[in-house]
């Protein structure tokens, strides 16, 4: 009963329909056997358009590569002030064995906790992440120089002998 109302409706559309109506699909489809079917696309591109086409991919990881490492560079560069603070270290000179030992005991006594003590926590928590985004920008570059380094391969792979 249900497939025969179908039927029915089917039939009036097709009844109403206007002749001259067209879509853009109709072109690219064909009837084989009363059945439309999609043209193939399998051959959409000629081979000089496709070696264009992997030209500019190739341009596109180059631009990333180059991107990524000078983000890779400046990060390094400010984790590198970051850590390489200076110590304040103070210098005395003693003119003779005693003054030496008494300028060293009064030194230690007044000595400065560590300089890693001495850091606010949510600082810590920034360097640390720094760091994470350091390695995580490392490993990208290293993923975009092997893509790059297949791309360029297959690129030359297919130039002609």
């Amino acid at each position: 009963m249900h497939f025969m109302l179908n039927l029915q409706r089917l039939k009036e559309k097709a009844a109403f329909r206007n002749p001259d109506e067209f879509y853009f699909k109709m072109i690219k489809t064909r009837t084989v056997g009363g059945v439309h079917k999609l043209k193939s696309r399998a051959n959409k591109y000629t081979p000089e358009e496709l070696m264009l086409m992997k030209t500019q991919d190739i341009g596109y990881i180059l631009q990333k590569l180059q991107s990524e490492k000078n983000k890779v560079q400046k990060l390094i560069a400010m984790l590198h002030s970051l850590d390489n603070q200076s110590s304040n270290r103070h210098i005395y000179f003693a003119e003779d064995w005693e003054d030496a030992k008494e300028v060293q005991s009064r030194s230690s006594k007044g000595r400065m906790l560590p300089a890693s003590d001495d850091i606010p926590e949510h600082i810590k928590r920034k360097t640390a992440s720094s760091y994470r985004e350091l390695e995580a920008r490392r490993s990208r570059v290293s993923d975009l120089e092997k893509i790059y380094m297949d791309m360029t391969m297959q690129k030359e792979l297919q130039k002609k002998g």
